[in-house]
């Protein structure tokens, strides 16, 4: 395989080889702690524009499964239709592959999409680098060549517009009627309200479902905001969905982006964080019940809760650095948190979240 060479901003260079695409790219590069789920992983939208350092030393062992379909047309293995990271830093990429349902190979996967990899490269030493630096921008490239000085930070761009969908979308028949902004949702959020017996609207990031309601004579019965990639501050016209929300008093629930999102429009502030959460291993803790959660995360920005109106609580802390990893009006049916209930992959411990919405309605 081709050599390849990752130079981030500080002009650090890792030298290693290739596999997947033989690409050049650019992006933020972030480190994630999980030790499995790369499919679920590689399509989560959370990671466009990311290239990605897996802190577990082995990637590709069992390769990636045939895409399939459920009743309702939802892929059952996928977070989304495609792969979103720009690249892939792994300590040992595995050629050979073993699974009941794998169809390909995770390189054979990564080329389809043009995404690079690198393999052979001492990861831990990377990590180290990135939490004590910072997430940095970087390019991948041949190695032995001279990448542009000019680094792009994918934060700058709205990367939620890349990554929500295009049209409405309407899936289920339950009684109970909700409204999902899309603002670059995994799939297992959407199969965990259709398992639920939940009908779920499905929203691009900028179109107001009350405006649907007004054009159809719809009729929801709470709104649902997803996770998503990028700076939560760029997209003001999914801030002023959540305040419509506030003004009707509609039951509204956030995940890891919507809690940014429900922070931003409650009149809060966010900030990035040094370096992030990502992986299927942080621990939360219930400040209304002192119980701790592992949880699945993919964030790098958080609420600063020194910017949070009185009528507001932290509802989750992280049990490491305590920032905020949940939010919840007082008086009011909004909350929202910033780890990941649906895991895929992960744990399921804060599952329960979608009932507590649910029984909301």
């Amino acid at each position: 395989m081709e050599k390849l060479t990752l130079t981030l901003k500080d002009g650090t260079q890792i030298t290693g080889k290739g596999f997947g695409a033989a690409e050049e790219t650019e992006g933020e590069v972030v480190f994630i702690t999980g030790m499995m789920g790369y499919p679920e992983t590689l399509t989560d939208p959370s990671f466009k524009d990311q290239i990605l350092v897996f802190t577990y030393p082995l990637m590709g062992n069992y390769g990636v499964p045939a895409e399939e379909l459920d009743d309702n047309k939802i892929s059952k293995f996928f977070e989304s239709a495609r792969i979103h990271l720009k690249g892939l830093i792994v300590s040992d990429y595995s050629e050979n592959y073993f699974h009941w349902n794998a169809s390909k190979s995770l390189s054979d996967w990564m080329r389809e999409y043009g995404v690079p990899g690198i393999t052979g490269v001492d990861t831990r030493a990377l990590t180290q680098l990135l939490r004590d630096k910072g997430a940095q921008l970087g390019k991948i490239h041949p190695a032995g060549t001279t990448p542009g000085k000019e680094f792009h930070d994918p934060n700058t761009d709205n990367l939620v517009g890349k990554v929500s969908c295009t049209e409405i979308q309407t899936y289920g028949e339950g009684k109970k009627h909700i409204a999902i902004v899309d603002t670059g949702m995994k799939l297992n959020i959407l199969r965990s309200f259709l398992n639920r017996g939940v009908k779920v609207t499905r929203f691009p990031w900028n179109k107001s479902p009350f405006d649907y309601e007004t054009e159809t004579g719809a009729k929801f019965d709470g709104v649902f905001f997803s996770n998503g990639p990028g700076d939560p501050e760029i997209v003001t016209e999914t801030h002023e969905i959540m305040r419509q929300c506030f003004e009707r008093k509609i039951p509204t629930f956030g995940i890891c982006l919507g809690n940014q999102i429900m922070g931003i429009a409650a009149g809060a502030k966010t900030f990035k964080l040094k370096y992030g959460h990502r992986g299927q291993n942080q621990p939360c803790i219930d400040l209304r019940t002192g119980r701790c959660y592992i949880t699945s995360q993919n964030h790098g920005f958080a609420v600063d809760p020194k910017k949070l109106p009185d009528d507001w609580i932290v509802s989750f802390e992280n049990a490491n650095d305590g920032s905020v990893e949940g939010i919840r009006h007082k008086t009011l049916p909004f909350f929202a948190v910033q780890f990941h209930p649906e895991a895929t992959p992960g744990p399921t411990d804060t599952n329960f979240l979608f009932d507590e919405f649910i029984a909301m309605l």
